[in-house]
């Protein structure tokens, strides 16, 4: 299956899986899927991203993080730069997630990652997603 926009899957798919209380999804792999997918590792929001092979396709297991009383640790992911309509910040025009408390995914050319990060390395882009 093709998708037009491919972080845009990956976040639905999470808020999906989210929604209905899985454990676990499965998301098809790219090298992208599975930078952003390590970065909401790093910062917590999930428990862990494994590379997996069905035949000839490779995929991407998410373990989902819930909370104390099951609640979920990841309240909101947003697609911000969109394939019409690109949105790009400069380093000082970063923005911040809820006052902080969420993060920013940044394509830079340095990389992606976070806008803390961004912030740290003086480094612009693209601003791929919002995720509290």
């Amino acid at each position: 299956m093709i998708t037009t926009d491919p972080i845009a899957d990956l976040l639905t798919r999470i808020r999906n899986a989210l929604t209905a209380r899985h454990e676990t999804v499965l998301i098809p792999y790219s090298r992208m899927k599975k930078t952003l997918v390590d970065i909401l590792v790093e910062e917590g929001y999930i428990k862990t991203a494994e590379l997996t092979k069905e035949g000839e396709h490779y995929n991407i297991l998410v373990t989902l993080k819930y909370g104390y009383k099951n609640d979920r640790v990841l309240t909101g992911l947003k697609r911000i730069s969109k394939p019409g309509l690109r949105i790009y910040k400069g380093a000082s025009e970063l923005p911040k997630v809820l006052g902080g408390l969420g993060i920013a995914i940044i394509s830079t050319s340095k990389g992606v990652m976070t806008d803390k990060k961004a912030r740290v390395q003086g480094v612009g882009g693209e601003v791929l997603a919002y995720i509290w």
